[in-house]
């Protein structure tokens, strides 16, 4: 009798077990059907991260901008003051090209215009492209940034639908501006 309860056992357990293994990798897999629940297993959740995607914080580090000290975020925040009115006649306008915003911005008082990230530097410039369907596509409209100091920036943007002016600590490998992908 002890032999036929063991085979039993060793059919169970070598049953459960295929079952277990041919149900791995099945996309669409109904986690309510299989008793396990659906995500990344327990202790691998990041706090913050977008969907619980274990490692998010260390693979988008790169998009974390640098803290801003008290100083600089208030020294931003007064360049900030100074954009935003700018940019709200251009978009009320409907002027969003670089180089009129460009001469707008220089109006104002910012001399310093180039690419360079460093303290005093405004960078007018095209929005990104994006890709659409088939194809990558430059959007109409023009992004800003002013490096106020080494550790504050003022961020910008101005196209058809909107605008908007924000304060940010630089980013490691983009300056002021968010970057868009990795390395």
């Amino acid at each position: 009798m002890g032999t036929s309860r063991s085979k039993r056992m060793t059919a169970a357990l070598f049953l459960g077990t295929a079952l277990t293994l041919t149900a791995c990798g099945q996309e669409g897999a109904d986690p309510a059907a299989t008793g396990s629940a659906a995500g990344p297993a327990p202790g691998n959740v990041e706090a913050d991260s977008h969907d619980g995607a274990p490692h998010y914080g260390e693979n988008n580090g790169f998009k974390v901008p640098k803290e801003m000290s008290r100083s600089g975020e208030k020294a931003a925040r007064k360049e900030a003051a100074r954009i935003e009115p700018v940019l709200e006649r251009l978009w009320k306008a409907k002027v969003w090209d670089p180089e009129r915003v460009r001469a707008a911005l220089v109006a104002a008082g910012y001399r310093n215009v180039g690419s360079e990230q460093k303290p005093g530097t405004l960078t007018v410039q095209t929005m990104d492209a994006r890709f659409e369907t088939d194809h990558y596509v430059t959007p109409e409209g023009t992004r800003i940034a002013f490096q106020v100091r080494r550790d504050a920036c003022v961020t910008a943007f101005t196209q058809p639908t909107n605008y908007q002016v924000a304060v940010n600590g630089p980013y490691m490998e983009t300056g002021c501006f968010e970057p868009k992908g990795g390395h």
